[in-house]
């Protein structure tokens, strides 16, 4: 039997407030080694050798191990020739076909959550709008994020993305849909952290903003349109810091 633990609940709100769930030593490694992946504290392409992350993480190789497969499985990490593992590099051809495929699979899940849509779903997508402005705005006040709270906000701004398109009737749209916002939130992540990334050049909640009416109204068209148009943005920020000397390791 796999051993187990008592670990914080990632959806503690969805789960009647339960703070602590019951989960295997394997699936605690994934969600922790998962998390520092995309708070950016290994280096885009780093060696992950098992004895450190042992040392860091606890347990023992064999669920390391199934971490790291489930992690390669989802293009976070890769496999070396020597039959170990690193970081998936950065780069912005990756980068933006991540974004030209979320935009086809979001457009038509959006599309057709918008056809099945009724009071609850709409109801969920004001309150994740609502939580996520709050979210926002409290991530702004800060002069450096703390990591808990950008955490905090990254989960909102799923939580909205989700809403959008949760009433698409489609498991598999909503998995690939899944996948390919962790994707874009390894590159989004430490964008976000470069000053010039949302600056006054851009208002990301103007966007979300114009997105909710859109949706609301049962416009599909203009939805889809105010989506591609909303992640192309991302994508252009983030290539313009790829481009810089520093990259994205300034982060």
């Amino acid at each position: 039997m796999k051993p187990r633990i008592k670990a914080p609940r990632e959806d503690a709100a969805a789960n009647g407030g339960a703070e602590v769930e019951d989960i295997t030593l394997s699936e605690h490694i994934y969600r922790q080694l998962r998390r520092d992946i995309m708070r950016g504290a290994f280096a885009p392409g780093q060696s992950l050798r098992l004895a450190l992350l042992r040392q860091r993480y606890g347990g023992s190789f064999s669920p390391i191990r199934e971490a790291l497969n489930r992690l390669r499985s989802e293009r976070m990490v890769l496999t070396t020739t020597s039959r170990g593992f690193r970081i998936a590099p950065l780069s912005v051809d990756e980068m933006r076909d991540a974004c030209e495929t979320r935009i086809l699979i979001d457009c038509d899940a959006l599309r057709r959550s918008l056809a099945n849509a009724d009071d609850a779903w709409e109801a969920r997508l004001v309150g994740a709008f609502h939580a996520l402005a709050l979210a926002a705005r409290r991530a702004d006040a800060e002069p450096v994020l703390d990591p808990d709270r950008e955490d905090t906000l990254e989960a909102r701004h799923q939580d909205f993305h989700q809403a959008l398109i949760g009433a698409c009737r489609s498991p598999w749209l909503l998995d690939l849909s899944a996948q390919l916002y962790a994707q874009t939130e390894r590159y989004r992540r430490p964008a976000r952290a470069q000053a010039m990334a949302y600056g006054h050049e851009r208002n990301v909640d103007d966007e979300h903003r114009a997105l909710l009416d859109a949706a609301v109204s049962r416009d599909a068209d203009r939805a889809a349109a105010l989506l591609a148009a909303h992640y192309r943005e991302t994508a252009q920020v983030i290539a313009r810091i790829l481009s810089q000397p520093e990259g994205l390791a300034a982060a």
